[in-house]
């Protein structure tokens, strides 16, 4: 599931320096210095940084792209203000351990989610986080399709498994299927033996149908509210509207899972219908990686790549992923 679609006409960064002391290893990071739009990333120089205790340093082969990166980008959100490098999907090699690391030790492939939202930096050539952060990376994936799955697959395998527990014979609803999310949350729920409707664009239902999904409906034209059968789980990835009318498709006792904030109105109508209704931020895990991992080399996992872009081209990217129209995943090659 892997194609590159690079439009020749976005933007790419400018290239920055950064000074750094003579004895001080430096890399190239995908840097701002201000929020605004994809011209605000700038190739740089910084210094490399160093693990502390319980973390490893990790050289990035790639590092996957998902919409918290463009908005985080462009607005404050979780992060204090730049300056900042951002990123939290990352695969590569360890090149150096801290202090009571056990788990890892240099040039074992790695792959995992940098703590979410205060552990951003996995844009860059060398990156550190906690060692329980990762998980082996799968020998029958290269680094691209590593990269794209760590904060996707979390989120999806978080709200599908560990927060509805979602069970083999039930009936799940998930929106924007085709995306990051949805379409790695299309094939965990396949694979727990789940019946999925996925709601997605007409052109995109072959791509769904090839995932897995049981049925598919168009959110242009269809109404996803109009079902013959109540869904035990809806996993909902667009908030507003979308959230509270998934209420109403849930049996009593249903689970709807919300990767957006701002869903009091949401709590309150799925009350009166005995729904439980909760919002979910993905948290890094080892145990969840693992799980992840397993998937993989069970065959039944996979990132759709849709385009790759090197470091220096990390505006384009940004570019082309506000743009909504990605199908699953955008990953920088770093080396």
């Amino acid at each position: 599931m892997t194609s590159t679609d690079i439009s020749e006409d976005l933007p790419s960064p400018a290239r920055a320096a950064v000074a750094a002391p003579d004895s001080a290893p430096v890399m190239l990071a995908l840097h701002q210095t201000a929020l605004g739009g994809p011209e605000v990333l700038q190739l740089t120089e910084l210094s490399r940084p160093v693990p502390g205790p319980g973390e490893i340093l990790i050289a990035v082969h790639a590092a996957g792209l998902n919409p918290t990166d463009f908005k985080h980008r462009a607005m404050s959100l979780f992060l204090p203000p730049p300056p900042r490098t951002l990123g939290w999907d990352v695969s590569g090699t360890v090149t150096e351990t801290g202090f009571g690391v056990t788990l890892f030790q240099p040039g074992d492939e790695v792959f995992g989610m940098l703590p979410y939202p205060y552990g951003a930096g996995s844009h860059a050539e060398y990156v550190t986080g906690p060692a329980r952060a990762f998980a082996a990376k799968p020998a029958g994936i290269d680094h691209i399709q590593a990269a794209a799955l760590p904060l996707a697959a979390l989120t999806a395998w978080q709200a599908l498994v560990e927060t509805a527990g979602l069970r083999a014979g039930q009936r799940v609803l998930i929106h924007a299927a085709a995306g990051g999310v949805g379409h790695l949350a299309v094939q965990i729920a396949k694979a727990r033996g789940a019946h999925v409707t996925g709601t997605a664009s007409a052109p995109k239902h072959e791509f769904l149908r090839e995932l897995g999904a049981d049925a598919c409906v168009d959110y242009r034209s269809d109404d996803f509210t109009d079902t013959e059968e109540p869904y035990d789980v809806v996993l909902d990835t667009l908030g507003g509207e979308t959230a509270t009318r998934s209420v109403g498709v849930l049996r009593p006792g249903g689970v709807l899972v919300s990767l957006l904030p701002g869903a009091e109105d949401t709590r309150a109508v799925a009350e009166k219908s005995q729904v439980r209704a909760v919002v979910l931020l993905v948290e890094h895990d080892r145990a969840g990686m693992q799980a992840v991992a397993e998937l993989v080399d069970r065959g039944r996992l996979r990132a759709h790549v849709s385009g790759t872009f090197p470091l220096a081209e990390g505006g384009r990217a940004h570019a082309m992923g506000e743009t909504g129209r990605t199908t699953g995943k955008l990953v920088l090659s770093v080396r």
